[in-house]
């Protein structure tokens, strides 16, 4: 207001100077100097530094709530939306959540095989679900080096298994030999441990990576596909809805000795009543889901992230394996259990060894067999609980796994 007053006032002052024949420079000269006055005070004002005080506050509690948030989340790389190891990871972060202590942030990504590359490369991802063949797969890849020196396990989750669906004529997996065979697109689990389960069994097929719905049509009418491969947790939906010609069936698979990245595994009629005739249990594998790691160095923070990780899931794991609501298999995990193939995080065998010392001393129970001299009491534990699924309420079966399984494992010590 004080500069429009002073405005005025000096172009009055020129109008009253040159009616009354007054220079200009004498008219102008007192108003000049009150507009100089005013513009040097509202200069002084402008230019004055602003007090920094009030915003300073707000600027330090953002600056913390940032480094609260970033400090103790770790990023899960799952897999496709419709997938389990998904449903896994949101689970494990439901029940991991603390606050700013501890948050895991499932992340839905191209599926369980680039897992890979996004725990090694991607900005972020600490941790990541794969299976446990993704080593001897990337293993021969050049570009990749010392890849099973850089990913750790944590954890063992979920077993999938293998299911070799054929047409009538095919009988074994030798009749395979040559046959064309479809393990789905590219990118899925079949995609990606069929073929190298083929690659170990020795049989040399036709490999296809043609969408399954394709395929499973075209076995309907022709002979174009001997055989569709499915590596999943059973049951299957596509194998449980409609009818299929007589002929149609699942293939066994025997465990043997170069299958050391599976475990053993049934199909049974409870679990595919249409196809599999009751009472008949046809064998095969299983492709376990790892939980994998970046081992970072010791000194990084975000090393320091994972073992605090390691330690709310050791603490945490009980209320997913005992409480409703979450996926059965939770109650198979368990996190002494070896992996095979695979070097297990360095802050879970110290945290591991950590309890065990803490633990009471107690003999452990007598099992007869000579594999037991060679079986650590994980592996028995997994092993027991792999039977245990194959063989639900069949005690006689559950131990006739258990030493098949052990004995294969003495096998491969010699």
């Amino acid at each position: 207001m004080r500069w429009r007053r002073a405005l005025m006032a000096w172009a009055a002052a020129l109008l009253i100077g040159s009616l009354a024949g007054l220079t200009s420079s004498e008219a102008q000269a007192p108003l000049q100097a009150q507009f100089a006055d005013d513009a040097r005070v509202r200069l002084a004002q402008v230019q004055q530094p602003r007090p920094r005080v009030a915003v300073r506050p707000r600027a330090d509690s953002e600056a913390r709530r940032k480094e609260a948030l970033n400090s103790n989340t770790v990023g899960l790389a799952a897999g496709r939306i419709e997938g389990a190891p998904l449903q896994f990871a949101a689970e494990l972060a439901r029940v991991l959540d603390d606050g700013d202590n501890m948050r895991v942030l499932p992340i839905v990504t191209r599926g369980i095989f680039d897992n890979v590359f996004d725990l090694l490369y991607l900005r972020g991802v600490d941790a990541a679900i794969v299976y446990g063949d993704v080593l001897e797969h990337f293993k021969k890849n050049p570009d990749i080096s010392g890849i099973s020196r850089r990913i750790n396990y944590i954890a063992s989750l979920f077993p999938s298994e293998l299911h070799i669906f054929v047409r009538p004529e095919i009988s074994s997996l030798k009749d395979l030999e040559g046959k064309v065979v479809n393990f789905n697109t590219e990118g899925t689990a079949a995609a990606y441990s069929g073929p190298i389960i083929f690659d170990r069994l020795g049989i040399k097929i036709d490999a296809k990576f043609d969408p399954h719905s394709v395929a499973m049509q075209e076995m309907r009418k022709t002979d174009k596909y001997a055989a569709t491969v499915w590596v999943s947790s059973k049951p299957l939906a596509p194998f449980l809805k409609g009818q299929w010609p007589e002929g149609f069936k699942f293939l066994s698979v025997p465990y043997a000795d170069n299958l050391e990245y599976y475990l053993p595994a049934y199909l049974e009629h409870e679990d595919y009543p249409a196809l599999i005739t009751k009472g008949q249990r046809i064998a095969t594998i299983a492709v376990p889901a790892v939980l994998a790691v970046y081992d970072w160095p010791a000194d990084t923070e975000r090393h320091r992230r994972m073992v605090r990780f390691v330690d709310y899931l050791f603490d945490r794991l009980p209320k997913l394996q005992t409480e409703p609501g979450y996926h059965k298999n939770w109650k198979d995990v368990n996190l002494a259990a070896a992996v095979p193939g695979w070097q297990r995080f360095k802050p879970l065998t110290d945290r591991i060894e950590k309890t065990e010392r803490a633990r009471p001393q107690v003999a452990a129970p007598a099992v007869s067999g000579a594999a037991t001299a060679d079986t650590s009491a994980a592996q028995e534990t997994v092993a027991r609980n792999q039977a245990a699924r194959a063989a639900p309420g069949n005690a006689a079966e559950q131990e006739r796994l258990f030493r098949e399984f052990l004995e294969w494992r003495r096998r491969q010590q010699q």
